[in-house]
Order: structure tokens, then C-alpha cells, then sequence
């Protein structure tokens, strides 16, 4: 029995574990899907916002694969802590691949960023999506007006969930503390900004569009700044998806204002900015951030952007940084500090340029933050192709009779499958407690409780 651990079980991870199991050439490998958190799914549970139920439904697709009878899942396993990295590994397992994914954000580097109000959009989804590190964060949404700062899909749920009523979002599994602050939201302006044109947006057409069907909520595009980008007056040339976004954004900019009528609340409203890029914020650590200063910028002809020397500034007591996601080092694995990546060749991780013998990447750790979640799978099977081809090498060496013992051994405590399903059962008892369907558990002390996690 050839046995992998592969380190992830989000979509890479749990691809790489279908690829591995269901082909024939070799039909005796068992795989070990590890995760730090006692919950599978990656950022399909703790990434994709709780109002996107079509995209978080593919959560019984992957879970299909984790109940097949060679993969097990072990949460609450923690690979890089002393006694557990990529050598202890593989005197556990034949193989390790590592799906750790990009687990930082980036940041805009500009004077003003840590005042307080300015955060980052992974700290406000991981907060709305109950992952466990983020059970101390708090977003009080007192904010008036609250800046997203990118132009990508998730920039745009960011903005979408800070405009859409709290009783849209009841029958969700957001948990009861993001509900309830969003209920007592104040935010009634959203800017999300970009510093490049339409047509060089990360969005998709159809989280674009979800924008335009809040209830109670204006999207506001600006015709001139449409026109700046040069694709715009004829955008035939675009790859069908930027040529698509152009043409829900030049709806928008054609249509009329939305005007309130006497007595009614107020529109929430959310405004598209673009070729603008941020350059301060301005505040004081006793008040938090107060505004945000971009440059205008206009196209260089190159497919960039050039700084105008024009200001604008955009007022904002809540800003939240959307500007991409950056791998981080592993211990015990090269790392490729320009590319935030582990150096590899078709997955087998090179060290100093010669393959480390039995050590394999897949996903974002592997080729960036890139690509949607089905441009995991041909990723996954590259990188398992690439295992099985070395199969007859790595199954000669002696490995743990009893890897579950052996991680025990290096002190972890993990959460196999049946802890999982516990923590399910206790998420939907949670729900029906609060009158509400299955709600997240926030925190790690609940969720290793439910668990049977003792200690």
C-alpha cells in the first residue's frame, strides 16, 4: 500500500486525493488529507461568501471523495510545528503533497494602511465565514462609508455583503455575531476602487451582476471614467468574459439615478471607481482611518497604468484591502520569495534544483494565486501524475505502520471523519436553537468540542 498525506483539504487537496485513488495504474494507494483546522472544504467553507450557495454546494462533490474508503480525512493536524514538518512527514508517509494554498494577503504599501478602520478583505470574509482564527476580529460597521480597495470577485463580495440587508442573509450559515452586526450596519455608501480600467478588472459577469440586483441598493458607474479605458468604445477584441463586464458597467452608466421618495429609508449605494490608485490614508489612531487619497491614473499604452498627478479624496471610516493573496514559506520546503511559490517541476518540488525525493505541490502554493476553483483539477492531476510515475521508488521505503499513531505520536490530536460529522450535527442543533438553518461554529474551542476533542 503506497501511503500519501496529502497537506489540505480544500479543492486542490481534495483533487490531488480523487486523482491519486480513482485511477488504475497503481490500485493501492491510501491517502491521509491533513488540515490545521478540524473542518474539511479549505476556502469552499471559509472563502466563498455564505450567500453563494450554488458555489458552496460543491462542498458534496469533495466530500464525496473524502468518504471514499482509501482517503481519510484527519483534522486539527498542524504540518510546520516542531516534531511535524516535511522530513517527520516522510518517515509517517511514502509522499507528501503539500495544498497549503496562499494564506496571506497583500498589502498596498502606502502610509496610513494600519490606522485603525483599514483592514484586510480576508480578515472581514474569514470573520463573516466563521473560520476559527478569526473569533476575536470584530467589525462593528459603524462606518458611514466603507472603501474596498480592488476590483476582483472578492472585492465584490466583500461590497455585496456590506450592502445586502441582514435578513437576506438569515437563512445563511454565517454565524449569529457577523448577522447580527450587519444587522445594526450603518454603512450606507460602498466605493470599491481600481487603479487600472473595465476592462482589466479580475470580476466575473456574474458576481458583477449580483451588484445590480440588491434589494434596496444603487450601483453607481461614472460614464467618464468608462471611456478612459481604450477597449471601452469597442470592446469586440476583449476575451469574452472583460467584454461581458463591460457591457453590464455601460448598462449601469446609461441608466438614470435612483431617487429615494419622501419618507423612505435611504438607497444604499454602491460606486464603481476606476483608474484610481491609492496612495495615503488619512486618520489618527484615536479616531481610525478618515479618508482614503488616490491619483487619478490613465492607460500607458502597455497595458498599465501611469500616475496623472489629479487627487481625489474618497471619505471612508472602514477601508478594506482587496488586492491579491501571496503564499508563504513551509517548514522544512524551498521557497521562492519573488513568486511566493515552492520551486517545482510538474509538482515534484525541486531543491536547489534536484527533486526532494517524495515531495510534491499542488494548487496556489504551486502556480500562484490564479485561476477559479476548477482550475485546481488539471493542476491536481499533473501533480498526482507525476507521484504515481515515481510510485515503484517511494513505495520501497519503510514508512509508520499506523500513521494515525504516528501523528499522535508528534503531538497532534486529530479530528478523523466522524469528528467532522459531529461538528456538522452541532452546527445544524446551533441553527435550530436560533431559529435559523445550519449556523457556523465560530470558534475553535467549540468546534474541537463538538469534536470530541478533549484538551
Amino acid at each position: 500500500m503506497l501511503r500519501v498525506a496529502v497537506i489540505g483539504s480544500g479543492p486542490s487537496g481534495v483533487y490531488t486525493a480523487q486523482s491519486l485513488v480513482e485511477q488504475e495504474a497503481v490500485p493501492d494507494v491510501e491517502v491521509y488529507v491533513l488540515d490545521r483546522l478540524p473542518c474539511p472544504y479549505g476556502l469552499v467553507r471559509y472563502g466563498v461568501a455564505p450567500d453563494h450557495e450554488k458555489i458552496k454546494s460543491l462542498q458534496g462533490n469533495l466530500r464525496t471523495v473524502l468518504e471514499h474508503p482509501r482517503v481519510h480525512f484527519l483534522g486539527n493536524v498542524e504540518v510546520g510545528t516542531p516534531g511535524l514538518g516535511a522530513a517527520e512527514l516522510r518517515e509517517i508517509f511514502h509522499a507528501v503533497v503539500f495544498c497549503v494554498g496562499a494564506a496571506t494577503d497583500r498589502h498596498l504599501g502606502i502610509p496610513g494602511e494600519d490606522l485603525p478602520g483599514s483592514r484586510s478583505a480576508t480578515e472581514f470574509v474569514a470573520w463573516y465565514s466563521a473560520h476559527p482564527d478569526a473569533a476575536a476580529a470584530h467589525f462593528a460597521l459603524e462606518a458611514r462609508s466603507a472603501v474596498v480597495i480592488g476590483v476582483g470577485n472578492v472585492a465584490v463580495d466583500v461590497a455585496r455583503i456590506l450592502a445586502r440587508g441582514a435578513a437576506e442573509l438569515a437563512g445563511t450559515d454565517m454565524p449569529q455575531g457577523a448577522l447580527g452586526a450587519l444587522a445594526d450596519s450603518r454603512v450606507e455608501d460602498v466605493w470599491m476602487v481600481g487603479r487600472r480600467g473595465p476592462s482589466q478588472a479580475k470580476f466575473t459577469t456574474k458576481e458583477l451582476r449580483e451588484l445590480g440586483s440588491l434589494p434596496g441598493t444603487e450601483v453607481l458607474v461614472r460614464p467618464e471614467e468608462l471611456a478612459l479605458d481604450p477597449a471601452y468604445a469597442d470592446p469586440g477584441g476583449l476575451p469574452a468574459v472583460a467584454r461581458r463586464n463591460i457591457e453590464v458597467l455601460r448598462g449601469w452608466a446609461e441608466r438614470p439615478v435612483a431617487k429615494g421618495s419622501a419618507g423612505t429609508a435611504p438607497l444604499r449605494r454602491i460606486h464603481l471607481r476606476f483608474f484610481l490608485r491609492p496612495v495615503e490614508m488619512t486618520g489618527d489612531a484615536a479616531s481610525g482611518v478618515r479618508a482614503v487619497r488616490f491619483e487619478r491614473t490613465a492607460p500607458d499604452g502597455r497595458g498599465g497604468v501611469t500616475g496623472t498627478g489629479e487627487y481625489e479624496d474618497i471619505a471612508a471610516q472602514l477601508v478594506l484591502r482587496s488586492v491579491g493573496y501571496r503564499g508563504t514559506p513551509q517548514a522544512g520546503l524551498p521557497f521562492d520569495e519573488a513568486h511566493g511559490t515552492v520551486p517545482h517541476r510538474a509538482g515534484r518540488v525541486l531543491r536547489d534544483g534536484d527533486v526532494f525525493p517524495g515531495v510534491y505541490v499542488a494548487g496556489w502554493i504551486k502556480r500562484g494565486p490564479s485561476g477559479v476553483i476548477g482550475t485546481n483539477r488539471p493542476c491536481a492531476k499533473e501533480t498526482a501524475a507525476s507521484l504515481l510515475e515515481d510510485a515503484a521508488t517511494l513505495a520501497r521505503r519503510e514508512t509508520a505502520d499506523d500513521p494515525v499513531a504516528a501523528l499522535r505520536e508528534a503531538g497532534q490530536s486529530p479530528v478523523p471523519w466522524s469528528g467532522w460529522l459531529a461538528i456538522e450535527s452541532a452546527e445544524a442543533e446551533w441553527g435550530r436553537r436560533l431559529g435559523r438553518g445550519t449556523v457556523k461554529l465560530p470558534d475553535w474551542e467549540r468546534l474541537l468540542e463538538a469534536a470530541h476533542v478533549v484538551g
